[in-house]
């Protein structure tokens, strides 16, 4: 058992170090890391012996049952702090989903153990049964599809990434009145602001960001406005100001670094939260550049998450594959169901 766990370990991160190596905004990239994780934390276990096993195992036990709690707690923190609105009520949701998924695994489990749900059971009972069934397996499903995702992003920001760029595209964010920077946007910009003071040639800066409906003056210019305040030359700020979302700001940015002569190395930061959507857009215009994430707010993070695995899911070939695999999962309870 240790050593098929560890040739599935070592062979997990060979197949991701191929795939991340020829292109970071893959989906697949996602499950890779994922099994190269659990196999290698379990290969561990096992090689420690049966204690350390028995360990992990109440350690992920013990994860399980706190997740929801999490999730329901940053919820309604998220809520009293942003409002009540549909995109600050996801990871609330969520939370009370994947408990009701859990409670429906116990449930379901117990009554497997304390009869057959085939042998001298109701219909009704078995009918029951199987739908419990149903909805525990696709809320796990659901929840490692999620939780996979989640640690890709979270890879995204943590591993090296090389200092020396020609160009960094800072992505436009809502203006607060109309005309000032927020919070989130002027993060964005500090984190630009670090990656050009720390550059041994400081790239150009292209704020990205057109003027929306309630704006006074474009989400460029308002930033550019910061950046001079902040010391940034003025020859060495380049607006883009005519974007709506975030495929137009890096279709227009690289409009703008393709009309110039020279290097076109190029750093896009956003939102941490928001690098691997950014990359994938990126990877569908050819626009060759490395992400980098700026800081949120910790109670922001989980429920901003959860959008961008709606957005990404929302892709017809994406959707299609987590439908697929959900029916994979269910298809088998179902049957077994019917049969009996």
């Amino acid at each position: 058992m240790i050593g098929f766990l560890w040739t599935a370990a070592i062979l997990f991160w060979c197949i991701f170090s191929l795939f991340f190596g020829i292109d970071r905004s893959r989906y697949r990239n996602c499950i890779v890391l994922f099994l190269a994780i659990v196999t290698t934390f379990y290969a561990v276990m096992f090689s420690l012996g049966d204690r350390a096993v028995t360990l992990s195992f109440l350690i992920f036990f013990f994860l399980l049952i706190l997740v929801p709690v999490i999730l329901i707690w940053n919820g309604i923190v998220i809520i009293r702090k942003e409002g009540f609105r549909l995109a600050n009520v996801l990871s609330l949701v969520l939370g009370l989903l994947i408990g009701l998924g859990e409670i429906a695994t116990i449930s379901a489990f117990f009554k497997s153990v304390s009869s057959s749900p085939s042998v001298g059971v109701q219909t009704a009972d078995s009918i029951r049964y199987t739908l419990l069934l149903v909805f525990s397996v696709s809320v796990v499903y659901l929840s490692f599809s999620i939780l996979m995702f989640v640690v890709y992003s979270v890879f995204l920001m943590l591993i090296p990434r090389k200092r020396d760029f020609d160009y960094v595209v800072i992505h436009g964010a809502g203006l607060l009145h109309g005309n000032q920077v927020t919070r989130l946007l002027g993060d964005r910009i500090d984190k630009a602001i670090e990656l050009y003071r720390k550059d041994p040639t400081p790239p150009y800066m292209i704020p990205s960001g057109g003027k929306g409906s309630d704006e006074a003056i474009s989400e460029a210019q308002a930033m550019k406005g910061y950046l001079l305040e902040k010391d940034i030359p003025e020859e060495k700020i380049l607006l883009e100001d005519q974007s709506k979302n975030t495929f137009e700001n890096l279709k227009n940015s690289k409009a703008i670094i393709d009309a110039r002569e020279g290097r076109t190395y190029t750093a896009i930061v956003t939102s941490n939260y928001h690098v691997y959507r950014a990359l994938r857009y990126c990877r569908k215009i050819g626009f060759d550049c490395t992400g980098v994430g700026s800081r949120v707010a910790l109670y922001y993070w989980p429920s901003a998450l959860i959008r961008e695995y709606v957005a990404v899911h929302a892709e017809k070939k994406h959707l299609i594959t987590l439908i697929a695999g959900w029916l994979l999962c269910i298809l088998p309870i179902i049957i077994a169901a019917a049969a009996g």
